[in-house]
């Protein structure tokens, strides 16, 4: 362990750099045992024809980039408890997406599990996290808003004691956290459609929440964050268009519930749904789309999740990409402006 207190602004650019190089120099390799074991993608049907040549691609990248991420917090972190239950919460859902991927590719389809099984799986690790981060981690049920307003979702705790401790559960701020982590697993889930994309946006939004995590004087969990910025930048390398390899669900579902867990154990959940912006335009279309189909028959976007629907209208793959990673980046600065008004 090579933390040091007094440079924790190096200790995270250092994180960035274990990361992506750990991740970079093993990516070759998992790539070369995927297609050895003809592990690839599997296509949407429905989707725009020129994605097609992607079917058989290589999946479950995440796998590289949870390693590279566990390697550099293992090497630069203390084993303190916020960085162990983001890590813990990024590795549980990665352990989801990895089955879910897992059973995609053996049954030859584009989707894996069921979305029972995934939601059962989701809320056991969302349940789990929340009692660790309210007990453990000593985080307030309180949500804050830019310019000092705040909501107190503590007002329906029930206290248990178990063995001797005592178990504050905040029902209206499960409720919450729930949405916001199973949310933003699937908001992230859904935006790894295009070479690059969720590639690109995490690292952006990373690399802003590891800020904010320095400002409020957590330099553990900037170190997270900051590892998750690093391994999706040793991942881009290969992800780049025209991808060698996908992160599949093992690596859009960790790293969304890391964005998330991160947010909840710094309380700045309303500031995270700004730098993650693009990830919810992302939900929302899908939500969107299939409200209106079922309503009235009608579609509003001519394909969801919405980058494609730029596929659609005639963009190139790289210029939704480019065009995405640009919003993306406002969202994290806007966020961070934000930040400074919170209470």
């Amino acid at each position: 362990m090579f933390f040091n207190p007094a440079y924790p602004t190096y200790q995270a650019f250092v994180a960035l750099g274990i990361a992506a190089i750990v991740t970079a120099l093993l990516m070759p390799l998992w790539i070369k045992l995927l297609k050895i074991e003809g592990i690839g993608q599997q296509v949407r049907a429905d989707g725009p024809k020129r994605h097609l040549v992607k079917q058989g691609t290589p999946t479950m990248g995440g796998v590289v980039i949870l390693l590279g991420i566990v390697v550099s917090c293992l090497l630069l972190a203390q084993p303190v408890p916020s960085i162990m239950l983001a890590a813990g919460a990024a590795l549980a859902t990665g352990a989801l997406g990895l089955l879910d991927d897992v059973t995609s590719v053996a049954q030859g389809r584009s989707l894996g599990l069921t979305p029972r099984a995934k939601m059962v799986g989701l809320t056991l690790i969302v349940v789990a996290f929340f009692l660790a981060a309210v007990n453990l981690c000593g985080v307030e049920p309180v949500i804050r808003f830019p310019g000092g307003f705040a909501i107190d979702l503590g007002v329906l705790t029930t206290t248990f004691s178990v063995a001797g401790t005592t178990i504050s559960v905040p029902w209206l701020y499960l409720v919450f956290v729930f949405l916001l982590l199973a949310g933003m697993s699937n908001a992230v889930n859904l935006t790894d459609g295009l070479d690059g994309l969720a590639g690109g946006t995490v690292m952006i939004a990373m690399l802003v929440m590891s800020a904010i995590c320095f400002l409020r004087g957590d330099a553990n969990l900037a170190i997270f964050c900051a590892a998750c910025a690093g391994g999706c930048l040793g991942f881009l390398w290969f992800n780049a268009y025209p991808a060698s390899i996908f992160m599949g669900d093992t690596g859009s579902l960790a790293l969304g519930a890391g964005f998330a867990a991160v947010a909840v154990l710094t309380n700045t959940e309303v500031i995270s749904l700004v730098v993650g912006g693009l990830f919810i335009v992302e939900a929302l279309s899908v939500i969107i789309q299939v409200v209106s189909f079922k309503a009235t028959g009608k579609r509003v976007f001519l394909m969801a999740p919405i980058h494609h629907h730029f596929e659609k209208l005639g963009w190139a793959e790289t210029k939704v990409v480019i065009r995405f990673w640009i919003i993306a980046a406002a969202c994290g600065a806007l966020g961070l402006a934000f930040f400074f008004q919170l209470a």
